[in-house]
């Protein structure tokens, strides 16, 4: 299954859940914020969210800066 990820084209096993994208890229235990199509994904959904074909995902960790 085709997804953007970040911009750029990302490659899924389907279905794949939030959860199982950020697994897959070692990203489930890191403080990230997650949108679909421009929507904010809770955390709390992140299993039940399924990504669908031609999403776009952004995977996004705060920054400290000043």
């Amino acid at each position: 299954m085709d997804i953007t990820l970040n911009g750029k084209p990302h490659v899924l096993p389907a279905p794949t859940s939030v959860e199982a994208l950020l697994k897959q890229l070692d990203l489930l235990e890191a403080r990230v914020a997650v949108a679909i199509d421009g929507a904010f994904v809770p955390r709390s959904t992140w299993a039940q969210n399924t990504i669908r074909p031609g999403a776009s995902v952004e995977v996004v960790a705060p920054m400290q800066g000043g």
